[in-house]
């Protein structure tokens, strides 16, 4: 009789099922961590968002604060030429060029939208960023104004009356 060499169907069996259990314990720690990164990169984008704000106004104090996240942004790719229509204080990314989405620009599984106040020059802003898809790429909503204390709401979109983030 003939020795048969390599695997059995059970052994390989038992193989898959402890892939199985390591991925089922891996996916979902993955996906919180990958939450967390979306969650920590706009809070860093809303405080660089509020830095270029206060460069704005500071370099155009006739306009006061920047409309819109277009303004702060390099209006396109292949701008060299800083202006009070394109300040490029952000990168194309954050500051993307108008007509881009519906007013708001995408980073990192978040929406990042500006509202600017009244009156010229424009005295204060507020900036909003909301997840893309809710529970999926982020669980809180963040939003700053021109006092740069960013806040969270986790079940809507986050005002001045939140808690701020610690």
């Amino acid at each position: 009789m003939r020795k048969q060499s390599g695997f059995s169907l059970i052994e390989l069996l038992i193989v898959v099922a402890i892939i199985l259990i390591i991925a089922a314990i891996a996916v979902p720690t993955f996906l919180r961590s990958r939450i967390a990164a979306n969650e920590a990169s706009a809070v860093a984008s809303l405080r660089h968002i509020g830095t270029a704000e206060v460069g704005y106004a500071s370099t155009y104090p006739t306009l006061g604060f920047a409309p819109d996240l277009n303004t702060l942004g390099p209006g396109s790719a292949s701008n060299t030429i800083s202006s009070s229509a394109n300040a490029m204080l952000l990168d194309i990314v954050l500051g993307c060029p108008a007509g881009v989405g519906t007013g708001s620009c995408q980073k990192s599984g978040y929406s990042f939208n500006i509202t600017a106040g009244t009156g010229s020059p424009i005295g204060d802003y507020s900036v909003n960023a909301n997840p893309i898809a809710p529970g999926s790429t982020g669980l809180r909503y963040f939003f700053t104004d021109s006092s740069q204390v960013v806040r969270y709401n986790t079940t809507a979109i986050a005002s001045k009356a939140d808690q701020p983030i610690q």
